[in-house]
Formats: structure tokens, sequence, C-alpha cells
């Protein structure tokens, strides 16, 4: 028999009870502790109509204690365990979950969004420490080749810099940022929709396994449990509230990675979007949670995002600029003579401060400063530009000079 305390089973025969997110039941858990709540449920003593008639559904399958009871052995024997809101390691932030509502929500999934009643976790990482700093990156699983580049970058550059990196464990975005964190050697953590024993898709078991080894994975399902379509709804409200922030890297009109975006607009989380080619068919989905939501960011790379979810007035991405020249920090004056100078040839300083307007002696003071920093070269009959150099027109940078 299992070690698990009565009431970790208890949320355990809950959880398989009825599917994770139940409003209902997790009102009934908080109003008479998790034991209580399964016996009452078990007796039909609910006053829910709804709720009581899908529980007696559901036990025709078994009997929810012994069922919970096999779970716990196996969760042990996998070296998995189970971490409840008892528990010092439960990741606070899944609370607001509590107020999370979504507008014009007719389908279950939508309006299902309570706070889980346990995780399962694999990886020997704190579960709420490890998601204390951490980033959601989310998209299509039908990738393009930009995609999974822009996804494996920004993993790499959030794990880089500390930051953990949550996604699903899907094909595409998903997977390139999980293996971004992974070259980067941080930490990376897969939301899964089925057991932590059975990751989907299996052509990505390598990739969980390692992700177990250094990372996590974690579930709102028992072992076994298989990766049925609502699910993987139902799993995305988790990783919009565990996260500081979401980024959606690429998505399709009808792709599920943009509920994980609505979710996280909807707990007022910050919520971005990077762009894609507008003839994408694999950026729709992303350019349109762009033009709906006004509270949806631009960004382009792992600066903007810090920005979004770091420190206030400390993590700022620096303007956009182009590469730095020597001729940038120029006045205005140095930067006439410069411009006076003609491509070919030599010119003397009576003529270039003529072309100027410039006074001979100013134009002679302002040729000097522009020889020392290599702009112009001094010959016998004047003035003339370098062979080579950043002086001339689409030429390189000159050794020696800041740039």
């Amino acid at each position: 028999m299992s070690g698990m305390d009565e009431a970790k089973v208890a949320r355990i025969a809950l959880t398989w009870l009825l599917e994770p997110g139940n409003r209902a039941v997790f009102r009934l858990v908080r109003q008479f502790g998790p034991v209580d709540a399964l016996r009452r449920l078990c007796a039909g003593d609910v006053t829910d109509e709804r709720l009581r008639a899908k529980a007696a559904a559901r036990l025709g399958a078994g009997d929810p204690w012994q069922v919970a009871s096999t779970a716990a052995e196996i969760t042990e024997r996998l070296g998995a365990r189970l971490v409840t809101p008892e528990d010092s390691e439960w990741p606070a932030q899944l609370g607001h979950l509590e107020r999370l509502t979504l507008a014009h929500a007719d389908r279950r999934v939508d309006q299902e969004m309570a706070p889980p009643l346990c995780l399962w976790v694999r990886g020997g990482w704190d579960l709420g420490e490890t998601l204390e700093r951490s980033v959601a990156v989310v998209g299509s699983r039908a990738a393009t080749a930009y995609g999974q580049h822009v996804a494996a970058g920004i993993g790499y550059g959030l794990a880089d810099r500390g930051w953990t990196v949550v996604s699903g464990g899907a094909f595409g975005v998903d997977a390139a940022a999980h293996r971004g964190a992974l070259n980067a050697g941080g930490r990376t953590v897969a939301v899964l929709a089925c057991g932590v024993d059975r990751p989907y898709p299996v052509g990505n078991t390598a990739l969980f396994d390692r992700i177990a080894e250094v990372g996590l994975l974690i579930s709102e399902w028992p072992p076994g449990a298989e990766p049925l379509r609502p699910r993987f709804l139902i799993r995305n409200r988790v990783i919009a509230a565990v996260t500081a922030g979401t980024v959606l890297v690429e998505a399709a009109a009808r792709s599920g990675a943009t509920q994980t975006l609505r979710r996280a607009l909807a707990l007022n989380r910050p919520s971005m979007v990077v762009p894609g080619p507008v003839t994408s068919a694999m950026s729709v989905g992303a350019h349109e949670l762009l033009r709906e939501h006004p509270n949806a960011r631009l960004v382009t790379g792992v600066p903007h995002i810090l920005e979004e979810v770091g420190r206030i007035g400390v993590d700022l991405a620096p303007p956009a600029r182009g590469p730095a020249r020597p001729r940038d920090d120029l006045d205005d004056e140095s930067a006439l003579v410069l411009e006076s100078v003609p491509r070919r040839g030599t010119v003397g300083p009576e003529v270039l401060a003529a072309r100027a307007g410039l006074d001979l002696r100013t134009a002679l003071r302002k040729l000097s400063m522009l020889e020392q920093l290599g702009l112009l070269v001094r010959r016998d009959d004047g003035y003339a530009l370098p062979t080579a150099g950043v002086g001339r027109p689409g030429a390189g940078r000159v050794p020696g000079v800041p740039g």
C-alpha cells in the first residue's frame, strides 16, 4: 500500500471522478476538505444536481478510493510525487485561477477553469521555486522553420538569464523552446495533458526524459491517463497561471496555443506575441490576437520579453539601432566638411571650407580631427577619403576606431 496520506489520496480520487478545473468540486473541497468532499460525492450528498449526476455516472467505472490508492502506488514506483496545495512547493499563483473568466465562454473547457486539486511531478527541483521566475513559450505544432528558430532562441536566451522556460512539450514551437532552454543549461518545465509516465507525443520521448532529468514534468492527471483532446485546453490554463508571462511565437487561425494566450490575458499577465510573415498561415492567429487585444504586446526577442516580465525600470530593452559608426558622433560642422570631400581624388582645405560654408580656420580644425579619426587622409595636394575605411560609403570598420 502507498504511504500517501488520506487527504492526498482523496484529491487523486476527486481528479479521477471529475475532470480537473471543475469549479463545483473545487468549492466543495474548499468548504469541506478533500476527504469529506469525496465522501459526499460518492453518497450523492451534494446540492448541485449536475455535479451529482456526473459523479454517479463515473462511479459506475470503479471505486474512486481504490483507483486513487493504485495511482498513489504507481506514482511512488515511478519516482514521481504528488504535490497539493498543502505542500510548501505548491505554486501559489495557481490560486489566481479562481478569478479566471473568459468573455463569451460557451464551452465547458472555457468555463471550468478552477485551480488544480493536485499535480503530479517528475524531477528533483522544487516546483514553486522553479516556477517563481518562469515564462511560457507556446505556439503551433506545425511550426515553420522561422517559428522553430525564434522559439529556440527565446528559450535559450531566457534560460541563459536564469528564467525557467515553460511549455507543453508538443512538436514545433513547444519542443524548440524546451530544447533552447536545455542547450543553455537552464531549467524547463513541460506541462502535460496526460500522465507523467506516458508523455505525448511519443516522438518527443527522449526530450521528456531529458526534461525530467534537469527540469520538471508536471500534470493534473494520474499516471496512465491518456492525452484526450479536451485535456490540452484544460491544461493550458495552468501554463498561463504558473508563469510570469506568456509568449506566443506562431499560431494558425484555430491554434490551441492562442487559447493559452487568451487565458494569460484574462489573468492580466504579460501577454506577448512574436510577429511573423504576413504571407504565412502560421501567423494568422498570432496577428489577430495583436489586433483584437490592446494589452497584447508585440515582442521580437528576449530583451522585449524581459522588459514585460522583469523588474520595473531595470530589465529595459535597449532601443533598436543600426550598427554604430564613427561618423554618427560627428558635430554638424565636421559632418559638413566630410560630406564635401569628393568620392575620388583630393581637394584642398580652401575649397573644402568654401563647399562647407565655413571659415578656413574652422575647416582646418575639423579636417585635423577627421584625419585623427581615420575618416580622411592628408596627401601632398589636399585631403581624400581613405581607400579602405569607414569614412568611405559602404566601407568597413577602421582598426582602433570604436564602432
